[in-house]
């Protein structure tokens, strides 16, 4: 019968995170092989997600009461389904567009990696979301200071590379957990 002490959920849970940064890792290696290829799934994928939140919204259409919000919202259903169709029929396109929305995400994302690290800071091994946070927000100036001319292989490369960052920062984090968490153990255990 397993125990449910606070040393081994936090143990498990820093187990799960280790093996997501480990797949963050391996995703990340992949899409700086074929930057290209992941740009393109990208684009695709937030195409498909696009079109599902057209179709929620010619759903939801039909169950408002009153006629003007109904029909107000058929028409915004019709606008995301199209739009999505587009995107999926054009990826290359889409890549080009969500260029600058990565570059958003990055810079926002940087920036508040940047924040956590500020609340963290009493944390042994804090100092990896500030490096993330750092290398995230230069990825995103990066996008900004070359698009349009590299968006083919920017957006494939650079969230790879944010991919191994973030990775490497979420297993190095989880490691320091454990150490500290198997520290506590053992001196608590010492103490008994």
């Amino acid at each position: 019968m397993a125990q449910n002490t606070p040393v081994e959920m936090v143990r498990h849970a820093s187990t799960i995170s280790v093996l997501w940064g480990v797949l963050l890792i391996v995703f990340g290696v992949m899409a700086v092989g074929s930057p290209f290829l992941a740009a393109v799934a990208v684009s695709v994928v937030v195409a498909w997600l696009i079109v599902l939140a057209g179709i929620v919204h010619l759903m939801l259409a039909f169950r408002v009461h009153g006629a003007g919000s109904m029909i107000w919202k058929v028409l915004v259903g019709i606008a995301y389904l199209c739009f999505g169709i587009y995107l999926i029929l054009h990826p290359v396109l889409g890549v080009a567009s969500l260029t600058l929305l990565l570059a958003s995400l990055f810079l926002i994302e940087g920036i508040l990696n940047i924040v956590l690290y500020v609340n963290m800071r009493p944390i042994h091994g804090s100092s990896w979301m500030l490096i993330d946070g750092i290398i995230t927000l230069l990825l995103g100036l990066m996008i900004y200071m070359q698009w349009p001319s590299s968006s083919a292989w920017a957006i494939g490369t650079l969230v790879g590379i944010s991919m191994i960052f973030s990775g490497v920062a979420r297993v190095m984090m989880s490691l320091a957990v454990r150490k500290a968490t198997g520290q506590m153990s053992s001196s608590s255990s010492l103490a008994a």
